[in-house]
């Protein structure tokens, strides 16, 4: 991982309590409709995946039925191509933490739990850390801080397996009837949600400096950028930042994974004429997801690294649900089947069959996946259905830029 400093989030990556202070203030205790007006104007989506508006999560937490509110940080990603979060934890935690904070007081509660990455202890210790720098700067114990890890798992980051490891449960997706911020842990209300979106929102409420990005959308993205080195690149971008700007001539000369294996595929030059922007990427079919880009190495044949990516997934399963136990291998096998020679029919009949139909999201991103790179790339789909492709085959590998 290599962490770039940026104009909002990263402006500093030293993860001292003391320079934290020193270059944000100390933090304000807003009341809960201040810091809804605050949510509102800042147009502040979720940056876990789906872009869901904060101000609703908050809202929605705020006013459902219970007699507590619960405050839980996802830092765990699950994702293999996504390390924002991470990035975060080791070099501005404290950012994370206040938004923490601002949440819970302004929901009345004294409990935040923090879900760090198991395969990641650097992470834990930088929490231990943090924390600890907390406890001796404020006496009065506001809060109390729980710390869990996560398993190395790609579902185990999902919202419901979330709440099942911090009631002592096994760290997987169960089936939800109602939204987390309804009914989350101890089935009441839980404002859940990852380390990104809580640092942006500490950023806006400490301020100090204008607001980067466009009027239309204020503020920043973390982006996970793969690099033919297998490096990760973790930087920050202003809304409205032209691609041309952030990928190199070759890496847009080619195609583009967005939004990490639950993404969509952007087909060469397509990011050219686009922002990083949500309304731009939307409009165009595409979406930033969780803020991974990955950029296919040259003579990579997209369908097979889909193909690797989805035989990942296949794997991941928490063999909970039909669609996900059988389905997803299934829908592998079927897609190597296709690029060896096979018929695409039962490709598409498979993608329709998983699709909406699993306990949690999985087997949707993984069918997102695979659609979105039959139709991203249809001479690449034309030309394994004549006689194959000459392109490079990852083989096993998902992503040979992400491969771990």
């Amino acid at each position: 991982m290599r962490v770039q400093r940026g104009p909002w989030l990263l402006r500093s990556i030293d993860p001292d309590l003391g320079t934290h202070r020193g270059l944000r203030g100390p933090l304000p205790r807003p009341a809960l409709d201040d810091l809804l007006d605050l949510v509102d104007a800042s147009g502040l989506r979720g940056r876990g995946g789906a872009a869901f508006p904060f101000a609703t999560k908050l809202r929605t937490a705020a006013n459902a039925r219970g007699r507590r509110r619960h405050v839980v940080v996802n830092l765990s990603e699950g994702e293999p191509a996504s390390v924002k979060d991470l990035a975060l934890t080791l070099h501005q935690p404290h950012l994370v933490l206040d938004g923490a904070a601002l949440v819970a007081l302004a929901l009345g509660t004294r409990e935040v739990h923090l879900v760090a990455p198991a395969e990641h202890p650097e992470a834990t210790q930088a929490l231990t850390t943090a924390l600890g720098e907390r406890r001796k700067a404020d006496r009065s114990r506001r809060l109390r801080w729980r710390l869990h890890q996560a398993s190395p798992r790609f579902v185990a980051g999902e919202a419901s397996a979330v709440t099942e490891l911090i009631e002592g449960r096994v760290n997987l997706p169960v089936t939800s009837w109602q939204p987390t911020a309804i009914a989350g842990l101890k089935g009441e209300p839980t404002l859940l949600s990852n380390a990104e979106t809580y640092a942006q929102l500490a950023a806006l409420a400490l301020g100090g400096s204008a607001v980067p990005g466009t009027a239309a959308e204020p503020g920043t993205r973390l982006l996970s950028i793969g690099e033919a080195s297998g490096t990760t690149r973790v930087v920050e971008v202003p809304h409205g930042t032209p691609w041309p700007h952030v990928l190199t001539a070759e890496e847009l000369a080619g195609p583009v994974l967005l939004g990490g294996y639950h993404g969509t595929w952007a087909p060469a030059g397509l990011l050219d004429g686009l922002t990083v922007s949500h309304a731009d990427l939307t409009g165009a079919g595409v979406g930033l997801g969780a803020g991974v880009v990955l950029p296919l190495p040259p003579g990579t044949c997209p369908l097979r690294a889909t193909a690797g990516v989805t035989r990942y997934l296949a794997r991941q399963s928490a063999g909970r649900c039909g669609p996900c136990l059988n389905g997803l291998p299934e829908l592998a096998m079927a897609f190597d089947g296709f690029l060896a020679g096979g018929s695409l029919d039962r490709v598409e009949r498979l993608i329709g069959l998983v699709a909406g139909r699993g306990a949690c999201a999985h087997p949707d991103g993984t069918a997102r996946l695979v659609r979105s790179a039959l139709a991203a790339f249809p001479d690449e789909v034309a030309a394994h259905a004549a006689d194959g492709c000459g392109a490079v085959d990852l083989g096993t590998r998902p992503i040979a830029v992400v491969a771990r």
